[in-house]
Formats: structure tokens, C-alpha cells, sequence
């Protein structure tokens, strides 16, 4: 095992339980460590401080664990793997009602690097690292042996979530079993996951909570989905009550899965239409007057280089969906993007209304759900931020 240490007081963040080491932290290496090998971090006075998988790049080590007597090992998968089901099962998340959640969300659950999540029978896992990529083996196994009674099938996707400088080469599939049923139940509702082809993992888990909510809304109102992937909010604004729910987004794909969705739960439900045209060419054409509008736009900035111009994008997005939702409506927004703090969120909705000239109040301050926990010592992994808002 190789050996990194650190320069003069670059251990205070790892004393504070951080999880990262960054590149520049480093004064030296003892050994030649290939990326994804697990190695010891020790201070610039020889002190053992942590271990972890070494990457190159920013992010040169994710911390594993901060003892030293531990083992990185299968047993180790398999103890925070039972660690994250058992936080699933106290916050009430496996029922018959709902079977679609995240088991593992990095950091959050001491895994970093590493993301499952569960759609019936299925588990979906992806690696950020390459460390829990060379695991993925192990890890299906340790999966196995903590889900078996839940999980049948395990499906890797990381083709696209691995940094692409290690040249790991991976690819997609089946690490065990091999599924053709791809409808997972949320909440008691139905909807098709698309984990060979979709986005992130197929699904986005982390808006069910705020789902819910609109779900709470609905009633009696119309609404309008903006960037609707799945029709995840359009199918609860169904559920809910509402008498008119249009869905878009700028993908026909999109479209043609919301349209399969609310199907599937509703049937040819004259409630809803979809219509895939770009946001704000929609927001600029459209003369009907919503009753509540939810914008839940992709990530704007992934990094911190492209803030400024995602910062003027939500000023620009808000600032639309203030000016055409009708007196008294509800507006969900959200934000995505980690690079985006939820004060500066805040601040570019804020001056959104106020171009508007509208009266304006906070109902609710949205973050993700339990089973995206955050690391207290790791705030960046509270990354989705939104605000439901009343308009007068």
C-alpha cells in the first residue's frame, strides 16, 4: 500500500472529517499507486490521519475510513451497505407502496464515489470514482448478500460518470441477473424507468418529497411541467386533482415517456398534454395564465467557471414564470446545480420578482430527501435547493 503525505497543515480539513484530500494538498508520495488502489494519508509529521481511494486529478483521495486498524475489504461493503439499508428502513422507505429510493448516496452514506439506487427488483449503481469502479464486483456481491431479498438484479452504469482521463473503459451492464420490467412504484404511482438509456440513473429519486408537495397543491388548479423528463410532477399535479396539467420539455423522448406515464397511471386522461418545445420559447409564446407552474430545469452549472452566466439563466427562467403565472399561483422552483450556492439561488429568484414587480412570499424551502442524506462534514453534498412560492 502506498503512502501520501500531506504539507504542512493540509490535515485540518481531514480533521474536521471531510472527506476529500485535494491534489495540491499533497507533499509527497511514497510508492507508485494506481488509480483506485486504496492508500494511507499521513500529516507532514509522519501521523496517521486517514485512507482512502487514490484518483488522479482535483480530487486525489476520497476518504474511506479515518482509523487506521480498518480493513477495506468486502466485509467493509457489506457493514456500510446494512449501515444505509437500515437508515432506509427507519425513515419508512421500503413499503409496499413505494419501492423506488436511493440506497447509497456517496459521501452521505460513508461510500464515497458510489451511488445506488432501487427500482423494484432492480439496483442501479453507479461509480464516481475509480475506486468503486475496480470494486464493483465486490460491491455487487455485498449488495447482493445485504439486498437479497429486495434486490434480483444489479445494473452498472458508469460510462459516463467516470473520469475519463483514467482510461477504465467502462461499460454498461448487468453485473447480476438481467431484468425486462422496468416499471418501479413511488408513492403508490407507477412509473416507466429507463436506467439502460435515461439520464443519471433513470429516474430523478430526489424530487419525491417535492413531488408530494405539489401533489398537496394540485387541487383545482392548473399546471404547467417545465422540463418534465418522466412527468414525475405532472403525474402527482394528476393525482392531485388538478384540471389541467401541461408537461415540456425539450425533448420529444421526454415527452413521449410523460405521456407513457401519466398513462399508465391514469389512462387517457384528457387532463394533460405534452408538447416538446424549448422552455422559453413555451414561456414566451404561451397565453394561458397557470395556476402553478413547477421549473425544474437540468443542472446550469456543473463547475464553478459557469456560474455567472447559470446564475443570469435562473434570473432569466423565474423572472418568465413570474411575469405569466396568474394572480395567486404557486411557483416550485428549483436549482440542481452544486456549483450554486442556495444563497445565491435565493438572491437570482429574489431579483426575479422583483423585476416582476409582484408580491411575493416563501412558502417552503426545498432541499433533497432523507434518502439523499448529507454529510454534516461534507456540505457539499447538499446540492438541490428549491422554493415554492405564492404570487399575488
Amino acid at each position: 500500500m502506498a503512502n501520501i503525505y500531506l504539507k504542512t497543515g493540509k490535515e485540518e480539513s481531514l480533521k474536521r472529517f471531510h472527506p476529500w484530500v485535494f491534489s495540491g494538498a499533497i507533499a509527497r508520495i511514497d510508492g507508485q499507486p494506481e488509480e483506485g488502489d486504496v492508500v494511507d494519508l499521513y500529516t507532514a509529521r509522519g501521523e496517521f490521519i486517514a485512507k482512502g481511494h487514490y484518483q488522479v486529478g482535483s480530487i486525489a483521495v476520497r476518504v474511506l475510513s479515518f482509523h487506521q486498524a480498518d480493513v477495506i475489504d468486502y466485509a467493509h461493503w457489506v457493514r456500510l451497505l446494512g449501515l444505509a439499508r437500515t437508515l432506509r428502513e427507519r425513515i419508512g422507505l421500503l413499503t409496499p407502496a413505494n419501492n423506488t429510493f436511493r440506497l447509497v448516496h456517496g459521501e452521505g452514506d460513508h461510500l464515497p464515489g458510489l451511488i445506488i439506487d432501487l427500482y423494484g427488483r432492480t439496483a442501479v449503481m453507479q461509480a464516481h470514482s475509480a475506486g468503486m469502479h475496480r470494486c464493483r464486483m465486490e460491491l455487487a456481491r455485498a449488495l447482493h448478500e445485504v439486498m437479497s431479498d429486495v434486490v434480483d438484479h444489479i445494473y452498472y452504469k458508469s460510462e459516463a460518470t467516470l473520469p475519463f482521463k483514467a482510461d477504465l473503459f467502462p461499460e454498461n451492464g448487468y453485473l447480476l441477473g438481467g431484468s425486462d420490467h422496468f416499471v418501479a412504484l413511488e408513492n403508490g404511482l407507477q412509473f416507466h424507468i429507463d436506467w439502460l438509456k435515461g439520464q443519471k440513473t433513470g429516474f430523478f429519486i430526489d424530487q419525491r418529497d417535492n413531488r408530494a408537495l405539489t401533489e398537496r397543491y394540485a387541487a383545482g388548479r392548473s399546471v404547467l411541467n417545465m422540463f418534465c423528463y418522466t412527468g414525475g410532477f405532472s403525474v402527482y399535479a394528476l393525482r392531485g386533482g388538478a384540471t389541467l396539467v401541461h408537461s415540456v420539455d425539450s425533448s420529444a423522448k421526454a415527452t413521449t415517456l410523460t405521456n407513457r406515464n401519466v398513462e399508465l397511471n391514469f389512462g387517457a386522461d384528457s387532463r394533460h398534454a405534452a408538447y416538446a418545445e424549448d422552455a422559453f420559447k413555451f414561456l414566451d409564446a404561451m397565453e394561458h395564465r397557470y395556476d402553478l407552474i413547477v421549473l425544474d430545469p437540468p443542472a446550469f452549472a456543473k463547475h464553478r467557471d459557469a456560474v455567472h452566466n447559470a446564475l443570469q439563466g435562473y434570473r432569466k427562467l423565474n423572472a418568465k414564470a413570474f411575469d405569466k403565472i396568474g394572480a395567486g399561483g404557486i411557483l416550485f422552483t428549483f436549482s440542481c446545480s452544486q456549483a450554486i450556492s442556495r444563497e445565491q439561488f435565493r438572491t437570482a429568484v429574489f431579483t426575479a420578482a422583483a423585476l416582476s414587480k409582484r408580491r411575493v412570499r416563501i412558502l417552503h424551502q426545498l432541499t433533497q430527501p432523507a434518502d439523499h442524506p448529507v454529510n454534516i462534514y461534507h456540505p457539499e453534498g447538499e446540492y438541490l435547493k428549491g422554493l415554492v412560492l405564492y404570487v399575488e
